[in-house]
């Protein structure tokens, strides 16, 4: 009971991250994770220490002064970023936390200029493999929609705030010296910075814990104290690259997404002249046609598969994000044809951030650890619990060496 507890608790975390509540109320978030408004609060209280709405109103708090100090943008926008409905709530909010209006904490602001991006900066544990973490984000990166390049993250962006759609591009990199993750955001999708910024958490597991993780894997984790488990930043569009790239080569997988955003994509312009498209939306994949999968080089049998994908997550049946309910997620994924154990435990591991996925009959997993027999394998990764998925990431690398 308590493990369910934590998952629901983490499951409205999650939702809350990315801003849920500024469009949708208490009730409605209860509703999408099937319990009542009351188990919510109560689940939240328990293993955060605070109401739902307390947590979100001070993240969005912080996230308002850091607009206001760091930015030229203007107060009314800066409200509607933070999540804030009404301009008079918002001074409101600001005058009760902090004494201050939004021009007195915005006398102090350092801006140089009105540039068309805006930095936020975010912190982690170390130690960051930021190297290794960059290199697999950029084997398997979507033609189109992302790339990596001098020693930084790019890729192009859609948001939604009440009923409107945001589109831009973000740019990642590290501040080794600072101990923090730098990321520059279009203009355009300021007003969904919120849930922007939380994706890239995820994306990038800045939530890891390095000691407690390497406390258990040992000696596995020696050579690579710093190794992050890769995240998802859209839960669909990394399901949909997972299952491409079934019985393919990394290559190939990446240039199968490429065709598939080009397809079903909606074209995008930005400065980074490999950023053009922004990865289709589930709706717009439940309505295709395999035969229109199939003309892309892809398999009808998995144009089929990524079909029912879409329509399981467009109408709520599956809903791939991080902290939601593993079990139940994964008996869904594995009812559509096409989808087995392996894809399964790797949507599990990156889309939902689970870190104790661990796709046990993967070839490189076996190879690694020298079985035959995925049986056995499990049997061996007891040891690494709850942090498999890590232990997994450190099997694949020891491969490189070999």
């Amino acid at each position: 009971m308590m493990e369910v507890s934590s998952e629901l608790a983490r499951a409205a975390l999650s939702h809350i991250s990315q801003d849920f509540l500024a469009d949708h109320s208490l009730e409605d978030l209860a509703g999408k994770l099937g319990v009542s408004d009351r188990h919510v609060r109560n689940v939240f209280q328990n293993e955060f220490g605070v109401s739902p709405v307390e947590y979100w109103q001070t993240q969005r708090l912080l996230l308002a002064k850091q607009l206001l100090t760091d930015t030229p943008m203007a107060v009314t926008s800066v409200a509607l970023a933070s999540g804030f409905r009404s301009l008079r709530r918002f001074n409101t909010a600001l005058k009760e936390r902090y004494r201050m209006t939004p021009t007195e904490l915005r006398q102090a602001r350092n801006v140089a200029g009105c540039s068309r991006e805006f930095s936020f900066r975010l912190g982690y544990r170390p130690p960051m493999d930021w190297e290794r973490l960059l290199a697999f984000l950029s084997r398997r990166a979507i033609p189109g929609v992302e790339v990596v390049q001098d020693g930084a993250y790019y890729r192009t962006v859609r948001g939604r705030r009440q009923n409107r759609e945001y589109t831009g591009f973000i740019d990642v990199r590290l501040d080794k010296q600072a101990k923090m993750i730098s990321v520059r955001l279009s203009d355009e999708i300021v007003p969904v910075c919120a849930a922007v910024l939380d994706r890239v958490k995820h994306l990038f597991d800045l939530q890891a814990d390095p000691i407690a993780i390497n406390s258990v894997l040992g000696a596995l984790a020696q050579e690579r104290p710093g190794l992050r488990v890769p995240g998802s930043f859209n839960g669909f569009e990394t399901a949909v690259r997972a299952i491409l790239g079934q019985q393919v080569s990394v290559a190939g997988a990446s240039t199968l997404a490429g065709r598939f955003a080009a397809r079903f994509g909606t074209p995008i312009s930005t400065p980074i002249l490999s950023l053009n498209y922004l990865f289709p939306p589930a709706s717009q994949v439940a309505s295709a046609k395999p035969e229109e999968i199939s003309r892309l080089g892809i398999t009808g049998r998995r144009a089929q598969t990524l079909i029912a994908l879409a329509q399981a997550v467009n109408c709520g049946d599956l809903l791939l994000e991080p902290g939601y309910r593993v079990e139940g997620t994964l008996r869904t994924l594995r009812k559509i044809p096409g989808i087995g154990e392996w894809t399964a435990q790797y949507i599990a591991m990156r889309a939902l951030s689970w870190p104790d996925a661990f796709p046990h009959t993967d070839l490189g997993i076996l190879k690694a650890l020298e079985e035959k027999a995925p049986k056995r394998i499990l049997e061996i990764a007891e040891q690494w619990r709850p942090w498999r998925a890590y232990a997994a990431l450190h099997l694949w690398s020891n491969l490189e060496k070999k």
